[in-house]
């Protein structure tokens, strides 16, 4: 069986996932009370026979009692011998006070007395701001977490459903490689992040600044660089090295995250490189580009 907990932020896209898993063929269940969970697994178990389940159910703080009656619901479903895949979604602060305050939808933890926008503002941060501490046990062992703040409907739809499979029926690794800059901050669902700023910044030559990473004049330019090519080779040499590690210990899906000053040239530039070299028989490989939102799978 592959039973899937999707959980996390309000707002941070929990229904958007849910809606990904059930178009690749999940039976899912949207706020499920924590305390019905066990239940829910047997039923499941009940049904299945010998056919191959897959199911998830979201759980957040819709129902206030979760936090209290999860863990014990967890072990009961260990003891069942369903080991479920824990997805926890979440966004920065200010990404996630945005979107409730563009579409006005109530925070569950705030009360909707006040109609002026400021009172709004102000008792939703205090209502994230206690959801983040509230979750973070759960944010903590969850199987995987993932960063939406900049991320559209169409690439969480494509992330989730990548890791889905990683973890139910591809054999091999699902790398995620993502540029960002770090102005607008580190990707919070980072499990490496590597750092370009020392490298020489086309930014500063005024026939490249417009142009990105993936053009092929910066390119060229940061190629006849010897302190890039002495990184690249770093870089390449680090994960020719350690990946395998991770695909014999069962890892399914790694994030890594380069960053350069804005997220445009150089983090671009060794982000594409770095996925056409890294391709291998069993490995998919998809790509981000944060700063540009732009994503694709190359392999």
């Amino acid at each position: 069986m592959d039973f899937v907990i999707i959980s996390g932020l309000s707002g941070s896209g929990k229904s958007t996932a849910l809606r990904a898993l059930e178009d690749q063929g999940y039976y899912c269940v949207d706020n499920l009370p924590a305390t019905l969970l066990s239940a829910f697994g047997e039923q499941l178990l009940h049904q299945a026979g010998s056919a191959q389940v897959q199911a998830a159910a979201s759980i957040d703080v819709r129902n206030r009692e979760f936090l209290g009656a999860l863990p014990a619901e967890l072990e009961a479903l260990h003891r069942q011998g369903i080991r479920p895949r824990i997805l926890f979604l979440e966004a920065d602060e200010a990404e996630l006070i945005k979107r409730f305050s563009e579409t006005r939808r109530r925070h569950p933890l705030t009360d909707a007395r006040s109609e002026d926008r400021g009172e709004f503002v102000r008792a939703l941060v205090e209502g994230l701001r206690l959801e983040r501490e509230m979750v973070q046990p759960l944010s903590q062992a969850a199987s995987k977490r993932m960063d939406t703040s900049r991320i559209n409907t169409h690439q969480l739809r494509t992330r989730v459903q990548a890791w889905s499979l990683a973890g139910r029926s591809h054999g091999g690794l699902v790398l995620l490689l993502q540029s960002f800059g770090f102005k607008e901050g580190v990707p919070l669902d980072s499990d490496f992040v590597f750092d370009l700023r020392g490298l020489p910044n086309p930014h500063y030559e005024p026939e490249l600044r417009p142009l990105t990473g993936q053009d092929r004049a910066v390119a060229e330019f940061l190629a006849a660089q010897p302190t890039v090519q002495a990184m690249y080779a770093d870089l390449r040499g680090f994960f020719e090295r350690w990946l395998p590690v991770f695909e014999q210990e069962s890892r399914s899906y790694v994030t890594i995250s380069i960053g350069c000053t804005g997220g445009q040239h150089r983090s671009v530039y060794f982000t594409e490189r770095l996925a056409r070299d890294m391709r291998a028989p069993g490995r998919k490989v998809l790509v981000h580009h944060r700063e540009l939102a732009q994503v694709g799978v190359i392999s």
